[in-house]
């Protein structure tokens, strides 16, 4: 499968502490939640982001379904048409990299990047038919990333723009993201 993915120089710049838990973004993965007075592009949203080894941060909107499938994105690919939920925007950078989210106790292998404990980046097009074939009901396919420079996100959250909640994969691949911001934001304007 012709998967294209973003600059493979990512890969080497991130450094997984395993087991980490907590909502402090310098250390481990988070869920961002957007304020509702955050606006434009990311009014309403919710973010998964992990900190990179150089003090940046790689990270997705899991609250924005598309339209589209991977059977429509890959029409001539078998795997692709197994999978019948959309294709989600993950962001604003490489809208032309398509990659996939998966959960799973282990490394599915190939070229993956682990995001959490249990969630990791798959890159490459054989390692996604794998995880087509094996943890389907476990994956998301985003279209598209976020990227935050060094010190960026830091910034944005002084700013005061996102709540800030422990990583919880179960709501980075939930199936419906319907009322999902409503939910969070309520339960994070609630522990202030």
């Amino acid at each position: 499968m012709q998967v294209r993915r973003f600059c493979l120089a990512l890969a080497a710049g991130l450094a997984f502490a395993a087991g980490a838990r907590g909502a402090d973004v310098s250390v481990a993965p988070v869920l961002l939640v957007a304020k509702p007075q955050l606006g434009d592009f990311y009014r309403n949203t919710v973010l998964f982001a992990r900190p990179m080894g150089n003090g940046g941060h790689i990270g997705f909107i899991v609250n924005r379904p598309t339209r589209v499938t991977m059977s429509q994105l890959f029409p001539e690919h078998a795997p692709a048409q197994k999978v019948v939920d959309p294709v989600f925007l993950g962001g604003p950078l490489h809208l032309d990299s398509v990659f996939a989210v998966v959960q799973r106790p282990a490394s599915p292998g190939g070229r993956t990047i682990a995001l959490a404990e249990d969630l990791f980046l798959v890159m490459d097009g054989q390692t996604v038919d794998r995880v087509i074939e094996q943890n389907r009901d476990r994956t998301r396919f985003f279209v598209g990333m976020i990227l935050w420079r060094p010190g960026e996100l830091e910034h944005e959250l002084a700013r005061g723009f996102w709540y800030v909640l422990d990583h919880d994969a179960a709501i980075v691949l939930r199936k419906s993201t319907d009322g999902l911001w409503e939910e969070l934001a309520g339960r994070s304007g609630r522990m202030l």
